[in-house]
């Protein structure tokens, strides 16, 4: 079976459609499938709605579905730096089902273990509560959250062979993993294709079954919120006593 597509179009022919459930991984702007996000921008698909921790920044990751108000509905945990997300929210144009952050990713991670819903004791008493089932267990009370499962995974890997078997770094292991999980068909795109055989079966994040269709290309590294101080220059750069 083929896995390893030449572009991010191709790998998403076929699989596109108006009004679709996407769960899209990365966690801020790290590890986020923006060659993916950039195709689903192309193919002009609407009604989108997309499962991931936030929506990028205004004309990055997520955010530029945005700018074309190709997406109809966030599950997300997080607005962050996204002014337009903001707007849209607020101006009744995007609909936002709020999640704890945890929950988000225990959903995915459900859907893809064929979990269709689990008991937690995040958001009981607030909002998130709201019209679902509670329970209580050993005196506390919990409440249902249902697992998703998307209609299409897109996902960004460091490293994976041919088969799929993906390695992520570090902050980008958050929910790329289970976004890929929880997706019907899950297409993934990856820094660096290297040979089969050549991955250390114990470092593997995500076993290559999960993933349909891989691409490998460049990947732009933005930094959200960069925080710097003023360099220091003269006696004390030198490391004198000032």
């Amino acid at each position: 079976m083929k896995k390893v597509y030449d572009s991010a179009s191709s790998a998403l022919e076929g699989l596109l459609r108006d009004d679709m459930l996407i769960a899209a991984g990365g966690f801020g702007l790290c590890g986020i499938p923006e060659l993916l996000i950039s195709a689903v921008r192309e193919s002009g698909v609407t009604g989108l709605t997309i499962a991931s921790n936030n929506c990028g920044v205004d004309d990055f990751g997520l955010g530029i579905l945005l700018q074309t108000k190709q997406i109809r509905k966030m599950i997300s945990s997080y607005v962050g730096e996204n002014d337009l997300f903001m707007q849209q929210y607020l101006s009744g144009e995007l609909e936002i089902e709020f999640n704890p952050q945890g929950t988000l990713a225990e959903r995915m991670r459900a859907g893809g273990a064929g979990i269709p819903g689990f008991y937690t004791r995040t958001g009981v008493g607030t909002i998130i509560a709201d019209g679902k089932e509670l329970k209580e267990f050993d005196g506390e009370t919990y409440v249902l959250e249902r697992g998703i499962v998307a209609d299409l995974a897109i996902v960004k890997a460091w490293k994976a062979d041919d088969t799929g078997n993906a390695v992520f770094r570090k902050t980008a292991r958050n929910f790329n993993p289970p976004a890929a999980m929880c997706g019907r068909i899950c297409v993934m795109e990856v820094e660096e294709i290297v040979p089969r055989g050549s991955l250390d079966p114990d470092h593997i994040h995500l076993p290559g079954i999960y993933v349909h269709r891989l691409i490998q290309g460049e990947h732009e590294k933005r930094i959200e919120q960069r925080t710097t101080r003023p360099k220091a220059t003269g006696s004390a750069a030198a490391g004198e006593e000032v």
